[in-house]
């Protein structure tokens, strides 16, 4: 089996290709024949060696995969021949940078007829990730006005669409270049953050959600109507901003993904329903590893990017 490791030594990375045993899954687990793998930042961010959340390189990244079982030791969940998809062991290795890759059970679902593997592959972290926050944190509900900043990335064009589902007024922001994309996932006002401050131009917002970091949380403050609620996918663990928000009588969760098997069929019914579609700018052979990378590093882009096998 193949596997994709990533060296870095103080220089640039490599990415090399080698050989290692196929996995052998435990009794709750599923062994996966992979067809197709998410890309996601974080993986980037790990792989430069930015915080030690899988140890020091060389590992093995990779969450989001989509495949088709192959082996099914004990478990009742999954048959030989089933096509699912996850986002297992987060935020512990899955190793799915791979051919093979085993995964608990609880962590997969079965594919939705309509996404193909690849757009499959694509969904889980950020979709996840946006569920998350807005059902599960921030209980988003009929006719609550929600802000998603960066509606344009990967958690952001998916997380537009579950708030809709929820029946939400959404805003985001966005570059001028993607005011089309957002608004055709559904986005009922678009902030051109290049042009606009979105701290100027937004009040009485209900729920925010926030996937760019920096000060863009803090300047969020002042769009929440009181007792609005800030739920943040990067400075989930900042005490000085909480005690702020909480001081202004304000909510402030930080999230970090993680596998959950009730979200994941929400997500697969919202698919189902014709609510939810993921969209992949691009796809790479699992051979271009590396230019799909240097992609990832590049920034800016319109959804998801994946790897095919």
């Amino acid at each position: 089996m193949r596997v994709v490791t990533q060296q870095v030594f103080g220089g640039p990375e490599v990415l090399t290709i080698v050989d290692a045993p196929e996995p052998r899954p435990l009794p709750t687990e599923v062994l996966v024949r992979v067809k197709a793998i998410g890309l996601n930042p974080l993986e980037a961010r790990l792989r430069a060696g930015e915080f030690p959340l899988i140890g020091r390189p060389p590992f093995v990244l990779g969450w989001d995969i989509s495949g088709v079982v192959e082996q099914t030791p004990q478990t009742w969940r999954f048959r030989p021949g089933d096509e699912v998809f996850g986002m297992p062991l987060f935020p512990r290795a899955a190793n799915a940078y791979a051919e093979v890759v085993s995964a608990p059970a609880l962590h997969l679902a079965r594919k939705p007829a309509a996404l193909s593997h690849v757009e499959a592959a694509a969904l889980p972290v950020v979709g996840l990730t946006a569920w998350q926050g807005l059902v599960d944190l921030a209980g988003v509900s009929e006719g609550d006005r929600v802000l998603v900043h960066g509606g344009g990335g990967g958690v952001g064009h998916v997380a537009i669409q579950i708030a809709k589902a929820l029946g939400a007024y959404v805003i985001t922001t966005a570059g001028g270049s993607k005011r089309a994309f957002v608004e055709g996932f559904g986005a009922d006002e678009v902030i051109d953050y290049t042009a606009v401050d979105f701290a100027e131009a937004v009040r009485d917002v209900d729920v925010v959600l926030d996937t760019i970091g920096g000060d863009t949380v803090e300047r969020s403050l002042g769009v929440l109507r009181p007792g609005g609620h800030l739920v943040t996918a990067v400075a989930e663990d900042d005490p000085a901003l909480i005690a702020r928000y909480e001081a202004a009588g304000l909510r402030f969760s930080g999230i970090a993904v993680d596998p959950d098997p009730v979200a994941l069929r929400g997500l697969v019914e919202l698919v189902e329903q014709g609510r939810l579609r993921v969209h992949v700018q691009e796809t790479f052979p699992f051979e271009r590893i590396a230019d799909a990378h240097r992609q990832l590093d590049s920034g800016h882009l319109r959804g998801k990017l994946v790897l095919t096998v």
